[in-house]
């Protein structure tokens, strides 16, 4: 089901399977239209989870909000639940959606049971560490001059394929081909999303994450080029009630083979 939330002046679209006794709010990546992909969908089904996506602002119809943090996204995410009659629920994110799942753990405590990521950024930090590893780290060195400089890189930016390993790529071959098929959907709504969530990575996040009190699992490939693991390992040491699961053979994409048992993981934890 598709529907739309009104949060002010902004719309932000949902996508609810509507079935299950468990809630869980999944954060897409860096960019995608905010649909629910079919390998999470059916992972969600088989644990009778209801699971519930959305396009953060810029995304899949999203109105975009300029300036935002990722702290933003609890309270659109507050918006949504409430909307939905949802009380308490568990919320997972990948690549850039992890930020945003840690956000709604830190800023809904009452709400949040659980939050697992995979493949998540670290909060961000002027160490030379945060970008070393990446392969193409140049959307995330533009955004820190500020939105009109990340913005004029995405006129020239091209994708550099180097940034995925064998594992990665044989990824898009089976189910997770709708991920694939789900970003060349997201470009029809341009770059705003991509873009705000890159600053938004770059400045202030809004929220210590060191707040986040629920149970958090965090995974990573230790091939990740996109995202090296020293982010969750960051992330480790920084979350309180956090678990580190590092996976030798994946990379970016790869780590996504584990969203069935992240899922288990989450309704063990609640």
């Amino acid at each position: 089901m598709r529907i739309e939330v009104q949060r002010g002046d902004r719309t932000l679209v949902v996508h609810d399977d509507g079935a299950g006794e468990t809630a869980l709010l999944w954060h897409i990546g860096s960019p995608q239209t905010g649909a629910l992909l079919a390998p999470v969908l059916e992972a969600a089904r088989a644990r009778g989870i209801r699971l519930i996506s959305y396009g953060r602002p810029g995304y899949g119809g999203s109105t975009a909000n300029r300036g935002r943090d990722v702290a933003s996204a609890a309270l659109d995410v507050e918006a949504i639940v409430d909307h939905l009659g949802v009380d308490t629920f568990a919320t997972m994110g990948a690549s850039g959606g992890g930020p945003h799942a840690l956000a709604c753990a830190a800023l809904l405590p009452g709400r949040v049971t659980a939050v697992a990521t995979l493949a998540s950024l670290a909060h961000y930090s002027s160490e030379s560490w945060w970008v070393d590893g990446m392969q193409a780290p140049g959307g995330i060195l533009s955004a820190l001059s500020g939105r009109q400089a990340r913005a004029s890189f995405a006129e020239t930016d091209e994708f550099d394929p180097e940034q995925f390993i064998a594992a990665d790529l044989a990824m898009f071959d089976g189910p997770w081909s709708t991920l694939g098929e789900d970003v060349a959907a997201s470009e029809q709504w341009g770059d705003d999303g991509l873009i705000d969530d890159d600053v938004a990575f770059t400045k202030a996040w809004g929220f210590d994450p060191g707040a986040v009190a629920a149970p958090t699992l965090l995974l990573h490939g230790h091939l990740d080029r996109v995202v090296p693991v020293a982010h969750s390992e960051w992330m480790a040491r920084h979350v309180p009630r956090s678990e580190l699961v590092v996976h030798p053979g994946d990379g970016h994409i790869a780590i996504l083979r584990e969203v069935p048992a992240a899922m288990d993981w989450l309704l063990a934890a609640q």
